[in-house]
């Protein structure tokens, strides 16, 4: 999997993901232009969606349905990062047959599964210039 963010001023950058885009920036209190969720938002973003997919998959897997699923995650942050995150399970069904979901979801959700493996992060010049936009959309 590879992903590519293109700066196009300011802090906004436009992140083509297959046929979709996500546009990224900051709030105006941090120098952007708020024309889309900050990094961090879109972060905490990727954990909540990947995590809400391995429990609504857990649920199937028992023949259930959890039309009312929702997950939301809370970063604290320390500095120049996060030193918290918390992720939130949100339905009307009974809690106890919920826990046993989330527990079962838990291997499964990739983002997650990142977080915990502390992965190897490398940060190189590349050798061509390959992918970089020919123009800046306005």
């Amino acid at each position: 999997m590879e992903i590519t963010a293109y700066w196009e001023k300011g802090y906004r950058c436009r992140v083509p993901v297959r046929s979709f885009e996500i546009i990224a920036d900051e709030p105006p209190e941090a120098g952007g232009d708020d024309t889309g969720p900050a990094p961090t938002e879109i972060f905490l973003a990727s954990l909540a969606s990947c995590f809400a997919m391995a429990v609504a998959w857990a649920s199937r897997k028992r023949g259930v349905e959890l039309p009312d699923l929702a997950v939301r995650t809370r970063g604290r942050y320390l500095g120049l990062g996060f030193d918290e995150i918390r992720v939130e399970i949100i339905s009307s069904h009974p809690r106890e047959e919920l826990e046993e979901f989330v527990k079962r979801a838990i291997p499964f959700c990739y983002v997650s599964n990142t977080l915990k493996n502390q992965v190897k992060l490398e940060y190189v010049v590349a050798d061509e210039q390959a992918g970089v936009p020919p123009h800046v959309h306005e």
